[in-house]
């Protein structure tokens, strides 16, 4: 009954102009999912903060699971990432999900390349990202980061976008501007940050990340690249 409100509650929110639901992230876990309402919205902001700067990494892979999982087209099995998340269509899929989309774009901050480095290639295929599927863009300030972000979620051919940015608050004004632009285009948008906010938001959800032990999980590599 209460996934059922959920779902009532997110129909009636959805911005004039968007008749199909896209459906849901499922982690398929069970106590997850039904907090969730059957997974994470894909129309929906969502925001993922590392513990701390040394669990970046642990939160970027969230961030990648989730991005690979969000298009039929991106799905590629793999067993060595231990991720929890499904890969490829998932029952909880509508029929009116684009699948045209194809592409992910990562957006990032100079600051936060020069520090944290850019994406690596070997890595990002053990969460089930195609390297070729990625469009990475650096900006150089904060405002042009969440532009870019909003633009590149009116493109029909993205399938997530994901904006990386590292400490202090961001507009409550922009953020909500995210919001209803993840909302109407279908896709999901997700701030990947640093350190956990202190700021209000108007994403659907909030995360911080931390690593844990693992049998196996995704090495990056050092230096320029993760």
């Amino acid at each position: 009954m209460i996934s059922e409100l959920r779902q009532r509650l997110q129909a009636l929110q959805r911005p004039a102009g968007v008749e199909d639901d896209p459906g849901t992230l499922p982690f398929n876990i069970e106590a997850i999912d039904l907090v969730l309402g059957d997974g994470l919205a894909r129309s929906a902001l969502h925001e993922i903060a590392a513990a701390s700067e040394a669990h970046l990494a642990a939160a970027t892979g969230f961030v990648l699971s989730l991005s690979s999982s969000s298009c039929p087209a991106l799905g590629r099995a793999s067993t060595s990432s231990g991720s929890v998340i499904k890969q490829g269509v998932d029952s909880r899929d509508k029929p009116g999900h684009d699948e045209r989309r194809a592409s992910v774009i990562w957006i990032a901050e100079d600051m936060a390349l020069a520090e944290s480095g850019a994406p690596y290639g070997p890595g990002l295929d053990a969460f089930g990202l195609a390297p070729e599927r990625l469009v990475t863009v650096s900006v150089a300030h904060r405002r042009e980061l969440l532009w870019a972000m909003e633009e590149a979620l009116r493109c029909r051919a993205v399938a997530a976008v994901i904006g990386e940015l590292r400490h202090d608050d961001i507009d409550t004004v922009a953020v909500r501007r995210l919001s209803l632009a993840a909302a109407e285009s279908g896709a999901p948008a997700f701030l990947l940050r640093a350190a956990p906010p202190s700021d209000p938001s108007t994403a659907a959800t909030r995360w911080i990340v931390g690593a844990a032990p693992s049998f196996s999980s995704p090495s990056f590599g050092g230096g320029s690249e993760r």
